[in-house]
């Protein structure tokens, strides 16, 4: 009797996941935001949840560049992690402005963040399994 190996090998986890979960995550912050300011524009006193929800979407952005990256370097797709560490810089950059009081920036700001953000999240629930 000759014993032959298994040469089968069990692909990697996937890397996607966790990019579809930061994504996710980013996607519910930033509904959240969108709620408080407008509590905020119809006069209500939501700063702090906005404050609040600004710092959570610095976090969630910044664990989708981190997953984006982890991907990049599996796949060796970069245009992902690209975005990403976009949108991780915008973030930034629209609660400066926002903190500063200029709105008529901030505000447009907000939806090219959320443009990038729902961009990912879709490119990541369509992306193929990568073995």
């Amino acid at each position: 009797m000759t014993r032959t190996r298994d040469t089968t090998v069990a692909a990697p986890p996937s890397t996607i996941r966790p990019v579809q979960a930061a994504a996710a995550l980013s996607l519910v912050v930033l509904f959240w935001q969108f709620l408080s300011a407008g509590r905020i524009m119809v006069g209500e006193d939501a700063t702090g949840g906005h404050g609040a929800g600004a710092i959570a979407l610095h976090v969630t952005t910044g664990l989708l560049l981190i997953a984006t990256v982890l991907h990049g370097r599996r796949t060796r797709l970069w245009w992902p992690a690209a975005l990403a560490a976009a949108v991780f810089v915008l973030t930034f950059a629209q609660a400066a402005l926002g903190s500063s009081g200029s709105i008529a920036t901030h505000v447009p700001l907000a939806l090219v963040v959320t443009a990038g953000t729902v961009w990912l999240a879709a490119w990541s629930f369509r992306a193929p399994a990568t073995p």
